[in-house]
């Protein structure tokens, strides 16, 4: 039968104590005055009241130094040292110090650290929510930080705090994720410490196997380790008893306490565990009825429990001792040990003590057992509603573990098929979005490669036509040769002769003959002119073969098109000194506009005009046809089309249109390159 309620969670507030003491006496020199301040305030040899003079006279040497890193780390050995002497509110001032001159520095991970301390200050207390919420404080700087170490530290704190509110199943999750931030480390006392609370929440909720596994690991660990700085040998193995306790297998329990027992260091640096195991050790033999030892094992657990000043102990001690003399008869001393239980309870407020002794009251005094009944319920009720509201402040935090998934496998089976549902959904998008992403660029390339095409063959095709010319001009000097070789310049030589030999005569024939000569020079004057004007119109015909190829390109769109097309083009532009690649955006840029106005314009009327203005040659496309909202209509490819002919030529490109109002499309190509 289960006595007492917390006896878990004392032991865990012991162990946390006992890892809190982290610096012992090592050699400093004497004239460091700090230093030996600091050193003798942790000698456990020395007084008490020496001890907290030394610390006093630490603080005030740091407490007027500067706010630097090595001030803050000496104050924190203050703060342990206080709290290795119980002075529990001076080691709350110090770490509420230390928390603000690391936050005057944005130290967050000696924030962190305070935020821990503070935290163990109030779950030294009743206020578990306040530690709590220091706890999750701290853990979320040593999330941000990546410091598995004292996030580790920090889970383990708070499954303690949810332990003692018995947010069994709170403190269950904290204390696996503690162990699972803490595996890859070399924490071997912290992941212990988590061992023991893992078992210890396992034997609260009645789960003894469980309970056994993980106090076997700890023991294990604590072994393989050579963890004896604390005792945690003796520790699990009193766990382990405890175990065997609440199973009834007394036998067990008796032998596991008694190898505990053996290690007689106990009796000097853990006196609070000797007791506990002396006192665990006599209840198995009393269960036994075995009173070969008893009970004298009894009272020696509680005269050291009474020293230590060990409330929760003592109480246990005497509801202990009560129980023996009911069971031998004895029953003023067994009502007087529950009542000196009870008040005990009643000092320290611990309601499950209170509780235990008003069980044993009702059990040593029948005749009030209604009296200690009705106030049994009372409190119990009133307890239970307080662990809830504790439980609901706990419940906001989510954990989830490896070992939690591990049990539910179905519930794994079904997240791992559908990860690979998922996966396989994600992989066949991918696939089509790849096979839509490659056809797209397939297209795209083939239409650059037509647009290529189609640029050679028009730049081909200027480039025959310029041939042409050539060969026609030449054809033509030779023409001309030909003409002023064999006509006019005969006919000159001829004249020249006849009036050299006029010239020696002054009679009537003579001037009748000059003067027809004269009429004649007259004649080769006017076939001259008559070849200059051809010449002439040459070359205007030649300047012009580029807008021959534009209407013959207008001339094919009043094929396929209904809309009259009205051409104008400067006269004066001399297209020989524009270059070949502006011809050709020109062309490949009117030809797409013409193409846009058959499909879509239904355009009655279209006018077309290139002409110069200072140095620019400007091409505008008109129609008359539907329009569209230019703001919303995506550019299809022919949009994009002319506007990266047009960006190719460093031109300007806009459109106009509105629905029912007709399209203006404009292009400017710059001539100062080019053209002057």
């Amino acid at each position: 039968m289960k006595k007492y309620y917390l006896l878990f969670f004392v032991i865990g507030l012991l162990l946390l104590g006992c890892s809190k003491k982290k610096e012992k006496f090592s050699e400093k020199s004497i004239s460091d005055t700090l230093a030996t301040y600091l050193t003798l305030a942790n000698e456990d040899t020395i007084p008490y009241e020496d001890r907290l003079s030394y610390n006093k006279k630490a603080f005030a040497i740091l407490i007027n130094q500067d706010n630097d890193s090595l001030n803050r780390v000496n104050l924190f050995k203050v703060a342990n040292r206080y709290y290795n002497m119980n002075n529990f509110v001076e080691y709350w001032k110090v770490s509420k110090i230390i928390a603000e001159r690391s936050k005057n520095e944005n130290d967050t991970l000696n924030i962190a650290r305070a935020y821990t301390y503070i935290g163990d200050y109030y779950a030294s207390t009743v206020k578990k929510d306040s530690a709590f919420l220091y706890y999750t404080k701290a853990e979320k700087i040593y999330q941000k930080k990546n410091d598995k170490v004292n996030l580790g530290g920090v889970f383990i704190s708070m499954a303690t705090a949810q332990g003692y509110e018995n947010d069994f199943l709170g403190s269950e999750l904290s204390a696996i994720k503690a162990l699972n931030v803490l595996r890859d480390t070399q924490e071997k006392s912290k992941i212990y410490e988590a061992y023991n609370i893992l078992g210890f929440v396992s034997n609260e909720l009645k789960d003894y196997e469980k309970s056994l596994e993980y106090h076997t690991k700890a023991l294990t660990l604590a072994k393989e380790n050579n963890l004896k700085n604390f005792n945690e040998v003796s520790s699990s193995l009193n766990n382990i008893g405890n175990v065997y306790q609440n199973q009834k297998k007394y036998k067990k329990a008796i032998e596991t306490y008694e190898e505990a027992l053996k290690d007689k260091s106990l009796i000097v640096y853990k006196p609070s565990l000797y007791g506990i195991l002396l006192d665990n050790l006599a209840y198995s033999k009393f269960k036994l009825k075995d009173y070969s030892q008893l009970p004298g094992l009894f009272y020696k657990s509680l005269r050291i429990r009474d020293s230590l000043d060990i409330g929760i102990g003592i109480v246990n001690s005497k509801i202990h001792l009560s129980e023996y003399y009911y069971e031998k008869g004895d029953s003023i001393k067994a009502r007087g040990f529950a009542r000196e239980a009870l008040e005990g309870s009643r000092e320290i407020q611990n309601s499950r003590a209170i509780l235990a002794s008003l069980k044993q009251l009702g059990i040593v005094e029948p005749q009030k057992a209604s009296i200690y009944s009705e106030e049994y319920i009372r409190i119990n009720d009133s307890l239970q509603s307080a662990e809830r509201k504790s439980k609901d402040k706990f419940a906001r935090i989510e954990y989830e573990t490896d070992e939690i998934i591990q049990q539910k496998d179905k519930l794994a089976e079904q997240n791992r098929n559908i990860l690979f549902f998922f996966g396989l959904v994600v992989m066949i998008g991918i696939l089509l979005f790849v096979i839509k992403n490659q056809r797209s660029k397939t297209k795209e390339l083939m239409l650059k490669q037509a647009q290529q095409k189609a640029n050679e063959d028009i730049y081909n095709l200027m480039l025959y036509q310029q041939n042409k010319i050539e060969e026609g001009r030449a054809n033509e000097k030779v023409r001309i040769a030909q003409e002023l070789h064999d006509g006019i310049l005969g006919r000159l030589f001829g004249a020249r002769l006849n009036l050299d030999s006029l010239n020696k005569r002054q009679d009537e024939e003579a001037i009748v003959s000059r003067n027809n000569y004269l009429v004649e020079l007259k004649n080769i004057e006017q076939d001259i002119r008559e070849i200059s004007h051809d010449l002439n119109r040459e070359k205007h015909a030649l300047n012009n073969n580029f807008i021959g190829i534009v209407n013959n390109l207008i001339e094919q769109q009043e094929t396929v098109s209904q809309a009259k097309v009205s051409f104008v083009v400067d006269m004066e532009i001399e297209w020989e000194k524009i270059e070949n690649y502006i011809k050709i955006n020109l062309y490949r840029i009117l030809q797409e506009a013409l193409l846009n106005i058959n499909k879509y314009a239904q355009a009655e009327n279209v006018r077309i005009e290139i002409i110069k203005q200072e140095k620019t040659l400007k091409l505008t496309v008109t129609d008359d046809g539907v329009g569209f909202s230019v703001s919303k209509k995506s550019k299809g490819i022919g949009l994009q089309n002319m506007l990266s002919r047009a960006n190719a030529c460093e031109a300007t490109f806009d459109i106009k249109s509105k629905i029912g109002k007709g399209t203006t499309i404009t292009v400017a190509f710059p001539l100062e390159t080019n053209q002057k």
